[in-house]
């Protein structure tokens, strides 16, 4: 029979992109910031001992023995040491004495009941225009961990919170914060989440679970000139068309850019991609205070998320890591 010629395929190694590679040009101050978040002094200062008992008007029926000042100190550090009620009570009390500060401490039962009319103001340093990120997660309350859930499944008693954020993507500082139940969608906490904000906003970028009229009319009230960057769902048609004497959409515009220019281009132009920063927000927070919460009901609830960010804030100050793409 007639030899015939074998040709071989050559394994072609698919074409990988190559990661880019970033680094720390701050390490020596970020450093140090990490080592301050352990310092006592940072969580309770001077300002906060002078200011420890209550100084406000008489109330009807019991009067207050400590200032808002000081039970938001307490629960701080109740919530950056990871304490429970009882414990944290004991140890500013040892604190205080290595200090030899006169004040008393408030009991558990003080932290309690205080924690749930507890206003939280959350400390910001961001100037000028703030590039917002707006983006969502949840916080289990009770209810099985997860190995128990991969074995067994789940069961009716498992019980989530979620939490909204919006922060500055420049600094990382949280300025809008709210804690719902699972089932509020992120749309309808929009209008109270810019309520919180003080300065003007540059851009607002989030994911396209945002793609609704609702939040559109809530930034053309509060933000008309801010560049909004939220992708439009993949079937998304035209809201308001050119003939109209309106003036456009930002919506539209950005759902034309798509059509025009494809959804990856858009991304790349817009600055979408600034939204991943929402994510490492979240991340820090959880990686930082836990995934849950311990309390019980949701206004106590609220006062612990608040806390949270309160001091997830007060960190950035500290310190944050200036990262450059090097490869």
């Amino acid at each position: 029979m007639p030899k015939t010629k074998q040709t071989t395929k050559r394994a072609t190694k698919p074409k990988t992109k190559s990661k880019a590679i970033y680094r720390v040009k701050n390490w020596r101050e970020y450093d140090n910031s990490l080592v301050q978040r352990g310092s006592l002094t940072v969580w309770i200062d001077e300002k906060a001992l002078q200011q420890w008992n209550y100084q406000g008007p008489r109330q009807q029926g019991a009067q207050f023995d400590y200032s808002d000042l000081a039970i938001q100190s307490v629960l701080t550090i109740r919530e950056v040491f990871h304490l429970p009620n009882r414990a944290t009570e004991g140890f500013v009390k040892s604190l205080f004495e290595l200090m030899t500060v006169t004040l008393k401490v408030p009991d558990h039962s003080t932290l309690s009941r205080r924690g749930k009319t507890l206003q939280i103001q959350l400390p910001k340093r961001a100037k000028g225009k703030l590039h917002l990120v707006m983006d969502s997660s949840g916080l289990k309350i009770y209810g099985e961990g997860e190995w128990k859930v991969r074995q067994h499944g789940w069961s009716k008693r498992r019980t989530w919170r979620k939490i909204h954020i919006a922060l500055d993507g420049e600094s990382g500082e949280i300025h809008a914060a709210m804690l719902t139940d699972a089932g509020v969608h992120d749309s309808e906490v929009v209008t109270e989440m810019l309520e919180q904000i003080d300065q003007p906003l540059a851009s607002v970028s989030a994911d396209g679970s945002y793609d609704r009229r609702a939040v559109y009319n809530a930034l053309q009230t509060f933000a008309p000139e801010a560049r909004v960057n939220i992708p439009p769902r993949r079937d998304a048609k035209i809201w308001q068309h050119g003939n109209c004497q309106q003036p456009p959409l930002a919506r539209d515009e950005n759902l034309r850019e798509i059509r025009q220019h494809g959804r990856s281009q858009w991304k790349e132009e817009s600055g979408y991609h600034q939204r991943s920063l929402a994510e490492t927000c979240m991340f820090r927070f959880k990686t930082i205070f836990d995934a849950a919460l311990s309390a019980r009901r949701l206004d106590t609830q609220s006062t612990q998320f608040g806390i949270r960010c309160r001091a997830l804030n007060q960190m950035s100050h500290l310190g944050m890591p200036q990262s450059v793409r090097v490869g």
